[in-house]
C-alpha cells in the first residue's frame, strides 16, 4: 500500500475495463486520479464512487485539444502530473482484405494516435511536476499477429516502438519520466463484449485463438490455445527459448552507446530499464 502515495495520475478508457481498474489500484496505492473516457456517462458513474481522490473528465483522446483540456483539468484540480496511462482503445476483428480504409484509420486514431497526443501532450507537465511515469497499455497483438486483428495488430505494434523512443527522448532530455509500454494478452473486458455476445463466450473467444481464461495457465494453458493463434503460440514459446530478442535489442543499443564513446563523441544518456526502453 502507498506505492504511489502523493502523486497525481491520469488515466484514459477509464470507463471500464484495463482503465478503470487500473485507476481503483492506482487510488487504493495512494495516488490521486483523474479518470477520463469519451463515454461521459460511465466515466461519471466510475469516478462517483471511487471516492474525492477521483475526478472525471470526458476526453476524446483523438483531438489535440481534448488531450489538452484533460491535463490542464488535472493539474487544475490536483496540482500537477505524474502519471498517465494511455488505456483507451477499440479493436476491430476483421482481416487485411475485410478492413477498410476509414475503419484502418479509426482504429489507429484511437489506438495509436491517441498514445502519441497523450504522451506529447503529459510530457512537458509531468516534467514540471518533478518527473513520473508513462504506462502504454500495448497488447500480445502487438507482438503475435492474428489473421483477423490486422488493423489492431498494426496499431498495437505502433504502440511498442512508440514507447522506445518516448523513452529514450526523455532520458535525453533528463525529464525524469519513465515509459513502459504493458502487452497483456486477451483479457475479458468490455473491448470483447461485441465479440463474445456475436458468437457466445467460447466461441468468441476460440474466434481470437485466444485460451479460457478459467482454464489452468503454463502448459496446460498453451494446450488449451485454439484457433489461428495456436500454432504462433508455440512457435513464439520455442523462439523465445533460443533468443530473446527484447534483450537482444537492449544489448544493441548499449553496445551503439559505448562506439559513441569511443569516438570521443558525446553520448545520450543509458536507456531507460524496461519494456519501454
Amino acid at each position: 500500500m502507498g506505492r504511489v502515495e502523493g502523486k497525481v495520475a491520469l488515466v484514459t478508457g477509464a470507463a471500464s475495463g484495463l482503465g478503470k481498474a487500473s485507476a481503483v489500484m492506482l487510488l487504493r496505492e495512494g495516488a490521486k486520479v483523474c479518470l477520463t473516457d469519451i463515454d461521459a456517462a460511465g466515466g461519471a458513474d466510475a469516478a462517483s464512487g471511487l471516492g474525492g481522490g477521483a475526478t472525471f473528465v470526458e476526453h476524446d483522446v483523438t483531438e489535440p485539444d481534448s488531450w489538452a483540456s484533460a491535463v490542464a483539468q488535472t493539474v487544475a484540480r490536483f496540482g500537477g502530473l505524474n502519471i498517465l496511462v494511455n488505456s483507451a482503445g477499440i479493436a476491430l476483428t476483421k482481416t487485411v482484405e475485410e478492413t477498410t480504409l476509414e475503419e484502418w484509420r479509426a482504429v489507429h486514431a484511437i489506438d495509436l494516435d491517441g498514445v502519441f497526443l497523450g504522451c506529447k501532450t503529459a510530457i512537458r507537465a509531468i516534467a514540471d511536476s518533478g518527473g513520473g511515469s508513462i504506462v502504454n497499455i500495448s497488447s500480445i497483438s502487438g507482438i503475435i499477429a492474428s489473421h483477423n486483428l490486422a488493423a489492431y495488430n498494426s496499431a498495437k505494434a505502433g504502440v511498442r516502438l512508440l514507447t522506445k523512443s518516448v523513452a529514450l527522448h526523455c532520458a535525453r532530455q533528463s525529464y525524469g519520466i519513465r515509459c513502459n509500454s504493458v502487452h497483456p494478452s486477451f483479457i475479458d473486458t468490455p473491448m470483447l463484449a461485441g465479440l463474445t455476445a456475436r458468437y457466445g463466450r467460447e466461441d468468441g473467444l476460440a474466434k481470437l485463438g485466444t485460451p479460457d481464461p478459467a482454464r489452468p495457465r503454463g502448459r496446460a494453458r498453451r494446450r488449451g490455445l485454439r484457433g489461428p493463434l495456436s500454432r504462433v503460440g508455440r512457435i513464439q514459446v520455442h523462439d523465445r527459448r533460443r533468443v530473446d530478442h527484447r534483450r537482444r535489442y537492449q544489448r544493441d543499443v548499449e553496445v551503439g552507446l559505448r562506439g559513441n564513446r569511443k569516438k570521443n563523441t558525446p553520448s545520450p544518456p543509458s536507456p531507460i530499464k524496461g519494456e519501454g526502453a
